[in-house]
């Protein structure tokens, strides 16, 4: 699709050559937004963010951000703050319904990475890049209550971005380049792709909360138990605090529709999204799930609060940039199941990957656009595809499969050596990037 253009603008003609610094905006103040912000900032670029939201607040619940991301941020200077606030997560362990441990997968440091993992409370990270952007940015580049609904291309090839304030009335931005990190409802993403219609929804409902709880294992280990119709995560997304009680993030999923599985039901309406769930809705199913490390009801039961909504993906798209300068960053480029800690890390590594292109095509903008498409769409719509099919927790239904009342050893269920491959042909494919020797076995 062509971008729709100014009405003075040309049809078409060679790309005049881009001057440094860039004018830049960016729609949308999440993660990955404001990481490139952060970065493209850094480069020497003039750049502004918009964020829908009249004012921010740290909202949501737990996230994890894979070695290769916090990389990312590490490069921002932002790992003593992340120490500070998060958990070094050591392992991740699948499990069956019953709380039998299956596999454990050694994470960040603790395998041989060069960084941490981290799991974080996702508005408590937003908070920090939004306060960071702040003061390296400026206030007046850091802008809340300003959402972008579209754009439009000049003659010369820069760009207007349109805007509606959430205080009333609109605006209109001049710039060379448009990103598009405004998430899976994305206003630039629906400009170019009309009739893509709804996120796609798999039968699957979640409902995710936070809990204050004595710490479990570790106080360093995620937990993956169930199986593809009734899975619960668990882990610590912040030190324990001084009476001892560490905030626990949990996500109960249960599937509702089974004819969706791979990707095909239409997601329930936007109304729907992020709204409080009940306890009511989740004892029935995980009312039993009481493991000799953590006590499930008891942690819903107890939840400080409970959000609920629809597994959403939507198909990968043939392209990202359009005209010279729009393009697309993290959900909206790429929208993906919450499988495999992918979210965030994906939408820092695109980050990261535009600000190294336009580095290293600093006078061709559709150039640089075009590398970092081609260095991002390609993964990113294979994680797409691996998340559909379950990617890592598939683990936990080949188990289910073969023994639903348990079992003595894993190994007279499935080759532990099966299982270690599984997880590291995902892990390869999803980028994982090992740059410390392993330790030893």
């Amino acid at each position: 699709m062509n971008l729709p253009s100014s009405p003075a603008a040309a049809s078409s003609g060679p790309a005049a050559v881009t001057p440094r610094p860039l004018d830049i905006v960016i729609a949308g103040g999440g993660i990955g937004g404001l990481a490139a912000a952060l970065a493209l900032s850094a480069q020497g670029h003039r750049v502004k963010v918009c964020e829908a939201a009249a004012r921010l607040q740290p909202l949501g619940v737990g996230i994890n951000l894979l070695p290769h991301a916090v990389d990312v941020l590490d490069s921002l200077g932002l790992l003593p703050a992340l120490d500070a606030m998060a958990v070094r997560t050591r392992a991740l362990v699948f499990a069956n319904r019953h709380g039998q441990p299956i596999f454990e997968d050694l994470r960040g440091t603790e395998a041989g990475y060069s960084h941490p993992q981290y799991s974080v409370h996702r508005g408590e990270l937003q908070m920090l890049l939004w306060n960071t952007c702040l003061q390296r940015l400026g206030a007046d580049r850091v802008r809340a209550g300003l959402r972008i609904t579209g754009c439009t291309e000049e003659a010369d090839g820069r760009m207007l971005a349109q805007a509606d304030l959430a205080a009333g009335g609109t605006a209109t931005l001049r710039c060379d380049l448009l990103i598009g990190a405004d998430g899976i409802h994305s206003a630039l993403r629906r400009q170019f792709h009309p009739h893509e219609g709804a996120p796609r929804w798999n039968g699957m409902m979640m409902w995710r909360g936070t809990t204050w709880a004595r710490p479990f294992m570790d106080g360093r280990t995620m937990v993956q138990a169930g199986h593809r119709r009734a899975k619960f995560v668990v882990y610590p997304i912040a030190p324990p605090r001084g009476d001892g009680l560490q905030l626990i993030n949990w996500v109960a999923d249960r599937r509702l529709r089974e004819d969706g599985f791979g990707g095909g039901l239409t997601a329930p309406g936007r109304e729907d999204w992020s709204r409080p769930g009940s306890v009511d809705d989740l004892l029935p199913t995980f009312g039993t799930w009481r493991f000799g490390f953590v006590d499930v009801p008891g942690l819903i039961a107890q939840a400080t609060q409970i959000l609920e909504w629809p597994m959403v993906d939507r198909d990968p798209l043939p392209r990202w940039r359009q005209g010279r300068g729009v393009t697309l960053l993290g959900d909206a480029a790429h929208p993906m199941y919450p499988i495999g800690s992918n979210g965030a890390t994906q939408a820092l590594l695109d980050a990261r990957a535009i600000a190294d292109a336009l580095a290293a095509c600093p006078h061709d903008l559709p150039a640089a656009l075009d590398a970092y498409e081609e260095g991002r769409r390609p993964m990113t719509a294979r994680i797409v595809e691996l998340n559909r099919a379950e990617g890592l927790d598939a683990i936990l239904d080949m188990v289910e499969e073969r023994a639903p009342q348990g079992f003595e050893r894993i190994g007279d269920v499935l080759d532990p050596a099966l299982l270690a491959d599984w997880v590291r042909s995902y892990k390869a494919a999803a980028g994982h990037r090992q740059t410390a020797p392993q330790p030893a076995a």
